[in-house]
């Protein structure tokens, strides 16, 4: 992939910089060190689509889910892009299904982007589950051979081999790290757009509220879950150490006794390590998981499978994840790492399912900061629009 020079200022053709602080040379030539790890085989443009997305789910859209549904793909037919603002458990993905089988059934390239490889190995097994006559492909670090199919899931790190390609880019989980904020995958994201897009957050910025409110582009708005069931309000519970830890305990073994699976968020890796072997003491079959643990995938999967009853966590099971009756514990709540936004994502964890749309929210916390109060006040502003 080349670079250029405008009136003799170099500008990068993948990520857009301009600084020549981040601009080095070698054999006269100038390149960008922004981005540089960004390099590999692009896609090349000469995958073509054979079978049509006869695409069937196992069970009905809300009304609500409906209206959006249509909507997206009138949009997309008038050339509009697409906010949809959407609360935790509503049923994003499934919104997109229309508009997602209307591109493939007319050889459009279709993407669909997200922050995190374990979010992208979610949503291809279950988007492999409702397009069966269609080649789903995960892209991401690491798995990377395959580049084109008829539905590409894929980590917003590996756009950068996608050059003006997409005629849709759907892209979920716009506000998770470590898209947010990061200059280098938004332009990335900007890059890979040959036609139009689709954002869906269930926490946008009033910035990005404004970016959409112009006439090529369109906020859609769905505050109830597909199931009509409100959102869950989390408990705050505060303490000292001491107090929040024995709260822990109790809470753990109470959610346990209910056959209840339980998540227990904590802030750090450290911390993951730490908290399973003080709960290991006293509840068997548990297990931890952070970014660096080892075959995280088959943790998951014996979790999903109720060979563990619990999993200490840290951010990485924010997103993405659906477990029927899941109940929630965020320890230390009040840590600087949490926001609003990543805490009512969080809280969205629980209630997932329409045979079981309830569940518990724990937050354990020294103090209730503005952070927890506002996640509380938006979830419950929220379920006053359903």
């Amino acid at each position: 992939m080349g670079r250029f020079f405008i009136n003799t200022k170099f500008i990068c053709s993948i990520c857009g910089n301009v600084d020549s602080a981040y601009v080095g040379y070698k054999n006269g030539q100038p390149y960008c060190r922004r981005c540089i790890m960004f390099r590999g085989q692009e896609a090349s443009n000469n995958y073509v689509i054979t079978e049509k997305a006869d695409y069937q789910l196992a069970y009905k859209l809300s009304d609500d889910q409906k209206r959006l549904s249509a909507k997206l793909l009138r949009n997309y037919l008038k050339g509009i892009d697409s906010l949809v603002h959407a609360v935790c458990g509503s049923g994003k993905t499934e919104i997109c299904l229309e508009v997602i089988a209307h591109c493939i059934n007319n050889g459009l390239r279709v993407g669909f982007a997200v922050p995190r490889k374990d979010v992208v190995l979610e949503l291809t097994y279950h988007f492999k589950n409702i397009f069966k006559n269609n080649k789903v492909i995960a892209v991401y670090g690491g798995n990377s051979n395959r580049l084109e199919g008829d539905l590409i899931v894929l980590t917003t790190h590996q756009l950068y081999r996608y050059n003006q390609y997409f005629d849709l880019l759907i892209m979920d989980e716009i506000d998770a790290f470590p898209y947010r904020g990061n200059t280098i995958l938004e332009a990335f994201f900007y890059r890979s757009i040959k036609k139009n897009f689709v954002l869906m957050t269930a926490t946008p910025t009033p910035k990005l509220i404004k970016q959409f409110k112009q006439p090529s582009r369109d906020i859609l708005e769905l505050y109830s879950r597909f199931h009509q069931h409100p959102l869950p309000v989390p408990n705050i519970i505060c303490g000292n150490l001491l107090y929040l830890n024995y709260k822990l305990v109790s809470e753990t073994s109470r959610l346990l006794r209910q056959f209840k699976p339980i998540l227990i968020f904590v802030p750090t890796i450290d911390l993951s390590k730490k908290v399973y072997r003080f709960l290991s003491i006293f509840f068997s079959h548990g297990n931890y998981i952070n970014s660096k643990s080892e075959q995280r995938q088959m943790i998951i999967k014996r979790f999903r499978s109720k060979k563990y009853r619990y999993l200490v966590t840290t951010a990485v099971l924010e997103r993405g994840v659906t477990i029927r009756d899941l109940q929630v514990i965020v320890y230390l709540s009040d840590h600087s790492i949490y926001d609003a936004h990543s805490l009512i994502q969080i809280a969205g964890r629980v209630g997932r399912k329409k045979d079981a749309p309830g569940g518990e929210v724990i937050f354990l916390a020294k103090h209730k900061n503005q952070e927890t109060q506002r996640a509380i006040k938006e979830i419950n502003a929220a379920n006053q629009k359903l």
